[in-house]
């Protein structure tokens, strides 16, 4: 689709533009229940039960962290504890933009609406939204559209509350699972992965992959 037919261009959030920085706080808090060379595998496995947990009904998001983190030191034996998951979603709101983000999204911001329809709470998504450093037309959250990413009520929402059909949106980001599958299942009009290593590609699903933020006013012409 010819950049001229996009109307919106739209983003996940924490990942693809903030740099999502759970991974830090989990290894922090049981660096004293877990050896080192385990972490990794806890990790993927925090992360596996987080995208699982968003497939339901729609809970609040700390409810998804603290059932996931529990469901993870379930399975390996060692000590949940409530301060845990807590730590985490009283961090989120501090976290900033990798830093290819502003300049490349400043520029995109100049000649398109931005929107961001991310997998969060309302009450903490403005203050990472502030550090982007980009004005955005619209900040559309999973406890608006009252479901999670990869649903595709989340992405119904955004199209129904800018009353726009998907063939006129760019979505972007670095998620194949919450993202750009259910983009490709919508036709969205054009599908950009950030190759950031959340997870892997298949271009199967039809999208433009850039190393990082840097690549996208170019897919515009920018």
């Amino acid at each position: 689709m010819p950049a001229d037919q996009i109307r919106y261009i739209s983003f996940d959030c924490y990942g693809t533009l903030t740099d999502f920085r759970v991974g830090d706080i989990t290894r922090a808090r049981f660096g004293d229940r877990l050896d080192a060379a385990a972490m990794p595998a806890f990790l993927e496995d925090f992360t596996a039960y987080r995208f699982d947990e968003t497939l339901g009904d729609w809970k609040p998001y700390p409810d998804v962290l603290a059932r996931a983190l529990e469901r993870t030191c379930r399975r390996w034996g060692i000590a949940f504890r409530a301060g845990d998951a807590g730590a985490i979603v009283k961090a989120i709101p501090n976290w900033g933009p990798h830093a290819d983000v502003p300049a490349p999204l400043a520029r995109v911001a100049e000649k398109f609406p931005l929107v961001i329809l991310s997998n969060a709470a309302n009450s903490q998504i403005q203050s990472n939204v502030d550090l982007l450093g980009a004005p955005f037309h619209a900040v559309l959250t999973a406890e608006q559209a009252q479901a999670y990413k990869p649903r595709l009520r989340a992405f119904e929402y955004m199209f129904d509350t800018l009353d726009c059909g998907p063939e006129h949106f760019m979505h972007v980001s670095s998620s194949l699972r919450y993202d750009l599958m259910s983009a490709s299942d919508l036709r969205i009009g054009r599908r950009v992965f950030v190759e950031r290593g959340h997870g892997p590609g298949n271009a199967a699903y039809d999208y433009q992959a850039i190393p990082d933020l840097g690549g996208l006013p170019g897919l515009l012409g920018l």
